[in-house]
């Protein structure tokens, strides 16, 4: 009989495994902590959206848009798409649910998304991606609350080294401009420009001041600087929000060549990134998209926010040895039990340690006392509980420490609840 092919993960699809998926966790719950102290609600947005809605909201010509996303055709000929990104997906659900009228939002996400792009380090076809949106304020106060927001996520996190980049692309007007005279000064470099820039020399030049190509970079130093461009209301908000960055104590970096990948961004734009990392060194990333709202059918809305990818968040955080990357996943005890009686009061003493916030591991199924013990050291628990006939007859419960050389204590079953977190605290 021959041996069936064992089918894998489709590439750039991966699994999240332990004691990974612990840190995970932990992550997730300082970055749900931190967005509920700011006044953000979350919204669930689904997987699957019109395939119209990322054509509309990011742009025909983007990359995304063009060559990345998984498209198809359901059994009644809808042209669908797996989500490449959630801010298209959390205005959408504003709209369609009234959300925008009369109102402000503070929201956020954080989901799988889907891109068909090249799998490497950080960066893969799935990914997840924690985002915030605020809707409905014009100010830079906005701005500098989001921005703010994400350099305490950082410090809780112990993500060290991240740069603060910023830059404002204007109003329309002055993005046509701009425009214009960077096309008329790269046409004259036109033969030198690598491939992918050529190709939006026409379609969405500006793009090309976000080519990762160094030769393309250096023809870049003496182009027109967008910051030249703007319009006196642009400027004036562009500087306010530099001061509102320097009360917080936020350092930051103008970089006139950073405006994102996606059509959508209006004025403020920014990145946090980590030199370390080289070309996957952005962790961090939004903008203003004040238009977005109208564009998909709903109320003029202005919009500011940012997304991070939670993987690239992980790398980081491990390869810099943060104290949260050092987090386990090990029980706090271990709970022997030999026989039928002895499970039962096991299996009780499981729930009301649980109750307590204890993290406790049963063993099930047969084995000997002796096996049992193995496992209990290898969980990685501080103690073990040890229930057995003598146990249950008298009523008792044996105390033992895994890890020090202690003598067991003998304790009342209906005090072991209470003699368990005693011990837990003193450790």
């Amino acid at each position: 009989m021959s041996k069936q092919q064992q089918i894998k993960a489709v590439r750039g699809m991966n699994d999240l495994l332990p004691p990974e998926s612990a840190l995970w966790a932990r992550i997730e719950g300082i970055c749900d902590e931190l967005l509920g102290q700011y006044s953000y609600r979350r919204i669930n947005t689904p997987v699957v959206e019109s395939t119209a809605l990322f054509a509309r909201s990011i742009g025909d010509e983007t990359d995304i848009v063009a060559k990345e996303m998984y498209s198809f055709e359901d059994r009644n000929g809808d042209s669908l798409t797996l989500r490449p990104e959630g801010t298209a997906s959390c205005v959408r659900a504003g709209i369609e649910h009234g959300l925008f009228y009369n109102q402000q939002q503070r929201l956020w996400y954080r989901g799988p998304m889907y891109r068909h792009e090249r799998p490497q380090k950080g960066r893969y076809r799935e990914f997840f991606q924690l985002g915030a949106e605020a809707f409905g304020w014009t100010g830079p106060d906005i701005e500098a609350e989001l921005i703010g927001l994400t350099d305490q996520l950082f410090k809780r996190l112990g993500l060290e080294q991240t740069e603060l980049q910023i830059n404002c692309l204007g109003d329309a007007a002055a993005r046509q401009n701009y425009r214009a005279a960077l096309v008329g000064y790269l046409q004259s470099f036109a033969d030198q420009l690598d491939d992918d820039s050529k190709r939006r020399l026409d379609s969405n030049p500006l793009r090309i001041l976000d080519s990762k190509n160094p030769d393309t970079q250096a023809l870049l130093v003496g182009a027109p600087d967008i910051l030249d461009f703007l319009s006196d209301t642009s400027k004036q908000h562009f500087e306010q929000l530099q001061q509102y960055l320097a009360e917080l104590g936020i350092e930051f970096t103008i970089n006139p060549c950073l405006v994102r990948g996606l059509d959508y961004y209006n004025d403020t734009v920014f990145e946090w990134i980590n030199p370390d990392f080289g070309a996957q060194a952005t962790v961090c990333g939004g903008g203003r998209y004040d238009h977005m709202v109208e564009q998909l059918g709903g109320p003029p809305t202005a919009c500011f926010g940012f997304a991070l990818g939670m993987e690239r968040l992980v790398q980081m955080l491990q390869e810099q040895a943060a104290d949260i990357s050092q987090i386990i996943d090990n029980p706090d005890i271990f709970i022997v039990s030999i026989g039928n009686s002895a499970r039962a009061n096991a299996l009780l003493l499981q729930q009301s340690l649980c109750r307590e916030g204890v993290r406790v591991q049963l063993h099930c199924g047969a084995g000997s006392m002796k096996n049992q013990f193995k496992k209990a050291d290898a969980s990685g628990a501080s103690l073990v509980l040890v229930i057995g006939e003598q146990e249950v007859e008298d009523g008792t419960v044996a105390l033992r420490s895994l890890r020090q050389r202690e003598e067991q204590q003998i304790i009342a079953q209906n005090e072991a609840v209470i003699a368990v977190t005693n011990r837990l605290e003193s450790l």
